[in-house]
């Protein structure tokens, strides 16, 4: 569909021709159910449930004109066949043997695509078990310095594209959360990070490596863990200068994605609220990584973030001033990769009489990560060619720790995220936002 000329002085969006490469530091639970979900539905075995790239509509103009296209219609992306996986990680197994030992998905579901998986093999990580304690490799690159380290990312990435002959490539965090880093001079500027990158300094994890080699590719570079990794002046400077769109950070799955739905449920009827007390048990990768103070930290500052932004209570005192929050994560092995979150929810209502709300949401963790990490190569590619560069706030809805410019606050409720999504989509491609505001309501 091509953009029309509301679209003021702003050219339309390149269109998507050629190939994506997706790359993913990372071939764990996470990046192989996204790959095998991938090839599964290029060969009609499955639907892309959860994808709104794939199945959501867009509304277009007035209810009355009756234009809902999908999404996929409406804004040129990449479509699944044009798509080219390729990967980081510590551990050696390909993409096959590493879903196997994930757990996540039945052999029914990989035997059909065993040819496929197994054709994909990890390239060397840049990793450091001081950043992820509980996890170690034999698949990793060695460097004299960080800088050196992250060059040897870059001619990954040259390689990788010309070895697919694709055209452009993007690239999503699917890895571990590393430890708890908080921003400091090192980060300030691109030349004191460089810098820092050259004499090794600690403060530049590795993940920070991957961020840097991607803007100095041209490659949009989104973030699915709560590591500080891109929210940083320093690689936003880069960002912005090299004209690359990134995005972050923590997908928003389980347990956080059910308060951005409840909480500006309460906030919208004013309801108040005494405590919200989360836990978490899981048994993958990923929980075992979160049973290490230091990176459980790092987790828990996305995700202790989300009520205090969506309540407001400097506005509401009298209904969230003081409410308590607690989030514990628990490993525990037998669980996998089918992570159960209980929520129990203390609220006031009329005359404050209390009442409770107790959720127990049993998911599957990496089947809500996948659809996320599709979407996300899909919008990143399309925002590039759509001539956006810098934080791309309008994806906030995939986070649980979205990044938003200095001095913004960032927004969490889900609706209010997925309202500005379309709406960037529709001003994007020329179309008139929706406000939810007209005079068909009203006859003359």
């Amino acid at each position: 569909m091509q953009a029309s000329s509301s679209a003021g002085n702003r050219p339309a969006p390149r269109p998507a021709t050629g190939r994506l490469g997706v790359l993913t530091p990372g071939l764990g639970a996470v990046a192989t159910t996204f790959i095998a979900g991938v090839e599964s539905i290029r060969r009609g075995l499955s639907k892309p449930i959860g994808s709104l790239t794939q199945m959501a509509t867009i509304r277009l103009g007035k209810r009355t004109d009756k234009r809902s296209p999908y999404i996929k219609e409406f804004v040129p992306l990449a479509t699944l066949d044009d798509l080219v996986f390729g990967a980081w990680d510590p551990i050696p197994d390909d993409a096959l043997t590493a879903a196997r030992k994930a757990g996540v998905l039945q052999d029914k579901d990989l035997a059909p695509i065993a040819d496929f998986l197994s054709a994909i093999k990890p390239m060397a990580a840049v990793f450091d078990q001081k950043y992820v304690s509980r996890l170690s490799g034999t698949n990793v690159k060695k460097g004299k310095s960080k800088r050196d380290l992250a060059e040897q990312l870059r001619q990954d990435i040259r390689d990788f594209k010309a070895k697919h002959k694709l055209d452009r490539i993007v690239m999503v965090w699917c890895a571990s959360t590393e430890i708890y880093i908080k921003a400091g001079p090192q980060h300030a500027t691109i030349e004191q990070f460089e810098k820092a990158m050259d004499r090794n300094d600690e403060a530049i994890a590795p993940s920070m490596l991957y961020a840097w080699a991607a803007i100095m590719e041209g490659v949009p570079f989104a973030n699915g863990a709560p590591n500080l990794t891109v929210d940083t002046p320093a690689l936003l400077q880069l960002a912005v200068s090299r004209g690359v769109p990134v995005s972050g950070k923590d997908f928003k799955t389980g347990q956080t994605w059910m308060k951005t739905v409840i909480a500006p449920g309460l906030k919208a009827r004013m309801l108040g609220l005494e405590g919200w007390y989360s836990t978490n048990i899981l048994g993958n990768r990923d929980g075992e990584v979160l049973d290490d103070p230091a990176s459980f930290k790092t987790k828990e500052e996305s995700k202790l973030s989300v009520l205090h932004t969506i309540l407001q209570p400097e506005l509401y005192p009298e209904l969230y001033n003081g409410f308590s929050h607690v989030v514990r994560i628990n490993y525990y092995p037998p669980r996998g990769d089918n992570k159960e979150g209980w929520d129990n929810i203390d609220i006031v209502g009329w005359m404050g009489y209390p009442m409770q709300i107790k959720v127990n949401f049993l998911c599957r963790d990496s089947i809500l990560a996948a659809p996320i990490v599709l979407d996300l190569a899909l919008f990143m590619d399309f925002a590039q060619r759509a001539g956006m560069k810098g934080i791309q706030e309008w994806l906030s809805f995939y986070f649980k720790s979205p990044m938003a410019a200095q001095g913004l606050q960032p927004e969490h409720d889900l609706f209010i995220q997925q309202t500005k999504l379309k709406n960037t989509l529709r001003h994007l491609m020329g179309e008139d936002q929706i406000t939810h505001l007209g005079l068909e309501y009203y006859p003359s």
